[in-house]
């Protein structure tokens, strides 16, 4: 660092200031400063600086699973806040298992971060009073209401939900099913409860609600249980858009066409949904800005001396695409008969 601040003819506090980008530089000075910089090849060593400053750079993240492509967006939105405020992201998976979760917290704990951000409700508050209790503030989703060093970000599924059921009766539905997310699951959960109510509601009470995990696979099964019940419905309402898929090829695979014998509807408007033939109708969660949200949710509370968290709300969208249609004439004979 003393090579580039000499090369620049610049002070040690000067090459700080702009590779931390803490304070107005001028452009010119800048310049030479970063000129110096890759002459030299030179990196900040983070470990030295966390030494001296007694603090690090790192916000954790917590999510299920990596495979899932609900999570990349929200990966997205908060990596680039934090990069963009010169923060570096520590991404954790937990992959649905208890002792995983616990191994994730210990290992935020032990990397000292300033934050950390849990997306995924298989983690609850009590799991992260490991965090809390030393002091790291933590922004939940769709968990319990905001307190000390704890913020909420609630996705509100109600408006995609009721723009869906309203799309789905304008087309002719009058039978309705529902293949749900996990039974432990609270997101999935609160899920299947506002689709039977807002169904039943609008006078589609479900014929069959099942639940599956968050999976393809899960959802092919769901559909051939729902093919071997006695009224197999016009409309499928899916938990996530990965149930929704595997849904559409079990349909198809028995003979059942998408969407002329069968409408499909499925949440989260995962860049596979669009690519899904036919295109997946599905309710839009705004997960890149959940991800943006999340940091900023964090960053509030560090900079607030009682630390308080607050509570957000993420409002949700219909997507119309070509797997939800009218009913047929014969299916709406049938039904009504």
């Amino acid at each position: 660092m003393r090579e580039v601040a000499r090369q620049a003819g610049v002070s040690l506090a000067t090459v700080s200031r702009v590779l931390n980008n803490t304070q107005y530089i001028s452009e010119g000075t800048r310049a030479r400063v970063l000129k110096a910089v890759r002459e030299f090849n030179y990196f900040k060593n983070v470990h030295a600086r966390r030494l001296a400053t007694g603090r690090s750079d790192l916000f954790g993240l917590v999510i299920s699973e990596i495979a899932n492509p609900y999570f990349p967006e929200i990966i997205r939105g908060y990596q680039s806040t934090a990069w963009n405020r010169g923060f570096d992201v520590l991404l954790c998976n937990t992959e649905y298992d208890s002792e995983r979760i616990k191994a994730v917290m210990r290992k935020l704990r032990e990397s000292d971060v300033r934050g950390a951000a849990v997306v995924t409700s298989t983690v609850d508050r009590v799991m992260v009073a490991e965090l809390t209790e030393i002091g790291v503030p933590v922004v939940l989703c769709n968990s319990d209401p905001a307190g000390m060093l704890v913020s909420n970000i609630c996705i509100d599924y109600g408006p995609g939900i009721e723009k869906a059921i309203q799309h789905v009766v304008e087309l002719g539905h009058r039978s309705a099913g529902v293949i749900a997310g996990p039974a432990g699951n609270r997101t999935a959960v609160t899920i299947k409860n506002a689709l039977v109510t807002g169904l039943t509601t609008r006078g589609l009470k479900p014929v069959c609600v099942l639940e599956s995990n968050y999976r393809v696979d899960a959802g092919a099964s769901a559909v051939r249980e729902v093919l071997s019940g006695q009224q197999i419905p016009t409309v499928l309402f899916c938990g996530n858009d990965l149930i929704a898929v595997g849904a559409m090829s079990a349909l198809e695979e028995s003979g059942v066409r998408v969407p002329e014998d069968v409408s499909v509807v499925g949440i989260d408007d995962i860049f596979f949904a669009f690519l899904a033939r036919p295109a997946l109708t599905t309710i839009r969660v705004p997960r890149e800005q959940l991800g943006i949200q999340a940091f900023e949710a964090l960053d509030r509370m560090l900079k607030l001396k009682r630390k308080k968290g607050a509570n957000y709300t993420l409002e949700t969208d219909l997507v119309v695409r070509r797997s939800t249609a009218p009913v047929r004439r014969l299916q709406l004979k049938t039904t009504s008969s």
